[in-house]
């Protein structure tokens, strides 16, 4: 296992990283849509996630103005309901808020916990500033800090928001670890001169045999090994 020396800073991602976010949308539109089976439920978050990932494209391009994550959360949730054909509002606008209601990983809690012992640990999550303590709140994840992307009307692999972590930090960018289940959130963050972990998820994006990171690991308590052995 690989080794992790000169740290002072650990930055987390948050959806997918520590949270189950396609878990927790699934669960969202089974309790807004009970009547669906697998597929279905397979079909209607395949297009809330397509709504987000093309949105979250124009903005990077400036074919949209920036939203929060709220917003685009919304707007996915409307095109799951009339494609489900649910017109109640208030069980369109539970459905809404179904980002906020991501249940952990098995050792993210844990994990947390063990690594706020050895340094100052931050959340830097694309969710919007209200969505945030919520969705910290829901999964139990306790941080010395969390940064939401909203700060700097970006998201992710934008390297404003890596920057933004790194102001928080206040030290050199090669002592800042950004650990994250996406290749692509990595990639940025080295772009902007962090450290970076991989840390395996069944919802993420593993490396490529072109990426070099830190380290690989199959889950935070390896992490952990590694960033305190002696």
């Amino acid at each position: 296992m690989a080794v992790i020396r000169d740290i002072e800073v650990v930055v987390l991602d948050v959806l997918g990283t520590l949270v189950d976010e396609p878990g927790g949308l699934r669960a969202g539109i089974r309790e807004a849509v009970p009547a669906s089976d697998e597929a279905r439920v397979d079909e209607l978050l395949a297009l809330w996630q397509g709504h987000g990932e093309r949105e979250r494209r124009r903005i990077a391009q400036g074919e949209r103005a920036y939203v929060n994550s709220s917003v685009l959360d919304a707007e996915a949730a409307q095109l799951v309901a009339a494609r489900a054909g649910c017109t109640h509002p208030s069980t369109v606008a539970r459905l809404a808020t179904a980002g906020q209601r991501l249940p952990p990983w098995h050792d993210s809690v844990a994990g947390l916990e063990r690594l706020s012992r050895w340094f100052p640990v931050f959340g830097l999550s694309n969710a919007a500033h209200a969505a945030l303590p919520r969705l910290n709140a829901h999964a139990g994840l306790r941080w010395h800090q969390a940064l939401s992307a909203e700060t700097v009307r970006a998201y992710k692999p934008a390297p404003e928001v890596y920057r933004l972590a790194l102001g928080a930090a206040g030290c050199a960018p090669d002592r800042v670890l950004m650990v994250a289940a996406h290749a692509w959130d990595l990639r940025g963050a080295q772009a902007t001169g962090m450290r970076t972990a991989y840390v395996h998820r069944p919802v993420g994006e593993p490396p490529t045999s072109r990426d070099i990171f830190d380290g690989r690991f199959g889950g935070l308590a390896e992490l952990v090994t590694a960033l305190t052995a002696p």
